[in-house]
């Protein structure tokens, strides 16, 4: 790749100065030494055979689960197959940029019929054709909501600790203070949030479910930023709208979240999709690209992409986001997932996610994993653990499931979806309780 590289190696150095750096492994100061490789992980001067064979061993160290009892962001759901079949068709692989509207039809109306989508699951105005990630959404989001007198973002310490951490990044950038309320057995701290909410501030986020698991009073926080004179930001998990009341329904004015419940693997992490859909009131101030509806010279339906001011390629710093593109391939999944599953088909997979997390949480809670937060939830939960909580999850790795995620030493934090069986729920207790598994197969 070296001849595609435009600049002089004089180039280069004279721009790692102007950021104070010196060589370009500074850029990579802030990557942990154990993750960060300097040398080529296969020697140079091997054959493709080799060098596959090599590949091949490397990927062998990867542990694959049998079952799955791991949330936190990132779910496993069961995608229908129809869904891989569409987006591997060549046009939509093969896709022109969408600033082109007279060659590039399809792809804006695969983009207009995924926000048509997320407007009708979130019960907001518009959507646009999505960002980066739910925590990029989430940290977006910030920025829509501030005036000259308000700029402050609150944001409940029940958030995930990811999307707080991303939030505040962001906000570093642009000296736009952040204030984290802390959470009261296991939800929002209402009598925190309430001091939290001054008169310079902006915005409230919250999650809903939150981090833990819990059903947040979304109606109370939402109407509580409100008489504050602040705006609400609704974040939201894709599944769990099957059930629960909208952002629209409790009158949040922007919804966001990660989108990669919407038929997208776990993937190692990656690519996903932030979706983010807002109030017609908030519409200009939305941040990437957003696709509507038209009529050509002919009067035939087409598509183009509008509210194009917004963007930073016109207003250039007046712009409140730098962000001018999406995740389009991944938002044709999510819109290939919802067509499959239709509003029925999501509810399924919602009332599934609900019963079978809380048989789980009640199997768990009968051998002395009792709930650490005795409140509604969703498909997610903490558990206090009788033993440490990396010794569970040492147990169940052993039989190749893998257990929830340890939130502290004696916590954890369990997630159920459609994907784990009855029979997979009772072998993890048997599992704790040391005992062999001797049920319904797998």
């Amino acid at each position: 790749m070296g001849s595609y590289v435009p600049t002089s190696p004089e180039e280069r150095e004279s721009m790692l100065a102007a950021v104070g750096m010196k060589s370009l492994d500074d850029l990579y100061a802030s990557v942990p030494e154990e993750v960060y490789r300097k040398e080529p992980v296969i020697p140079e001067g091997k054959s493709e055979m080799e060098v596959l064979a090599e590949m091949e061993r490397l990927a062998g160290k990867n542990t694959v689960y049998r079952s799955i009892f791991r949330g936190a962001g990132a779910y496993h759901h069961y995608i229908p197959s129809i869904v891989k079949n569409v987006i591997n068709k060549e046009a939509f692989r093969t896709t022109y940029t969408p600033y082109q509207a007279e060659i590039s039809q399809g792809i804006l109306q695969s983009i207009f019929e995924y926000q048509t989508m997320i407007c009708a699951i979130t019960g907001m105005d518009v959507s646009n054709a999505s960002v980066y990630d739910g925590a990029s959404a989430a940290a977006e989001s910030i920025f829509m909501c501030q005036s000259r007198k308000r700029t402050k973002a609150v944001v409940s310490g029940t958030v995930h600790p990811e999307v707080i951490e991303t939030i505040e990044t962001y906000c570093r950038s642009r000296g736009v203070a952040v204030e984290v309320v802390p959470a009261k057995a296991g939800e929002t701290d209402r009598e925190a949030l309430a001091a939290a909410l001054t008169d310079n501030a902006a915005c409230l986020y919250f999650q809903q479910p939150n981090y833990f698991g819990v059903m947040e009073d979304s109606d109370a926080l939402v109407t509580l930023a409100h008489e504050k004179g602040a705006l609400a930001v609704m974040g939201v998990n894709p599944i769990a709208l099957g059930l629960m009341k909208t952002p629209g329904e409790v009158g949040a004015d922007i919804a966001v979240g990660e989108g990669q419940p919407l038929g997208l693997p776990l993937s190692f992490g990656g690519p996903y999709l932030g979706f983010m859909a807002a109030t017609e009131k908030m519409m200009r101030k939305l941040p990437g690209r957003i696709v509507g509806e038209t009529k050509d010279a002919r009067g035939g339906r087409c598509f183009v992409l509008t509210l194009q001011a917004r963007e930073q390629h016109i207003r250039r710093e007046k712009a409140s986001s730098n962000i001018c593109s999406n995740e389009a391939l991944c938002a044709m999944t999510a819109g290939a997932y919802l067509t499959a599953m239709g509003p029925e088909g999501l509810r399924q997979a919602a009332e599934l996610c609900l019963s079978k997390a809380h048989y789980l949480a009640a199997s768990l809670g009968a051998i002395g994993y009792g709930l650490a937060y005795d409140k509604p939830f969703f498909h997610e939960f903490v558990t206090k653990t009788p033993i440490p909580a990396s010794e569970v999850e040492q147990k169940l790795a052993a039989k190749g499931i893998l257990a929830g995620l340890p939130l502290g030493e004696h916590e954890m934090l369990w997630c159920a979806t459609e994907m784990n069986t009855k029979a997979q729920m009772d072998e993890v207790i048997a599992v704790l309780k040391g005992e062999e598994y001797h049920g319904a197969d797998l």
